[in-house]
């Protein structure tokens, strides 16, 4: 899953960064508006983390700009302690979700989780598929009850895979929401990933649909 936070004080967007990746995010990081829309607009994104006092543009203004284009992607924004008006101007706008200044990074991923699984429309932090649970609180996935170790972006590759469980997700999607901005990125990439998770998860659980994608079956209980 790929986020771009946008924080103007280098020392928060530094700390978001490394508790985001920690818990296992991609993440890409500019610092202000008029970087933030541009970003926004032409690269795909699963979240945004959206600071609302930013120079060149304001937060609030990006987020308008992306609700008026159509741009439906989750966003957690970020407010002073005592600013309220600008939380109520923020949900308002389309905000998804708001978290006060200064916060603790563990309550700011769980929210971020939390959006995620709200706009999936799922319930839970612990998903199923056949052998496979994943809990996003831990990043733990076991198979038949046994723990795995996935690498990051492997780590990546099947949440997403699970998040849209059921749809056929190509080789070119999976790409802008597992790897960073100027990562080396190649469609080859994808596939190497998909037979490595497959030797780990069971050759069943990812399937491939010739020409168009992978698919994890929605009826993969």
């Amino acid at each position: 899953m790929r986020v771009l936070v946008v924080e103007d004080e280098p020392r928060i967007a530094a700390d978001i960064r490394r508790g985001l990746e920690n818990a296992g995010f991609a993440v890409d990081a500019v610092g202000d508006g008029e970087s933030a829309w541009f970003q926004a607009d032409v690269e795909t994104y699963d979240a945004l983390i959206l600071d609302l006092g930013l120079p060149k543009l304001d937060g609030l203004s990006v987020l308008k700009r992306l609700r008026a284009a159509d741009n439906a992607t989750p966003i957690l924004i970020l407010t002073a302690r005592d600013g309220w008006r600008e939380r109520v101007d923020g949900i308002n706008a389309g905000a998804d979700d708001y978290l006060s200044k200064p916060f603790r990074m563990e309550e700011l991923v769980a929210r971020l989780h939390a959006v995620l699984r709200r706009t999936a429309g799922q319930a839970s932090p612990i998903v199923k598929a056949g052998d496979v649970e994943l809990d996003a609180r831990t990043k733990l996935v076991t198979v038949s009850g046994e723990a795995l170790s996935l690498t990051p972006l492997e780590y990546r590759l099947l949440v997403y895979l699970l998040r849209r469980r059921g749809d056929v997700v190509s080789a070119g999607e999976l790409l802008d929401h597992v790897y960073e901005s100027g990562s080396d990125r190649e469609a080859n990439a994808i596939e190497a990933l998909i037979a490595r998770l497959r030797r780990k998860l069971g050759s069943s659980l990812i399937e491939t649909r010739r020409g168009h994608g992978y698919v994890i079956a929605a009826d993969a209980r």
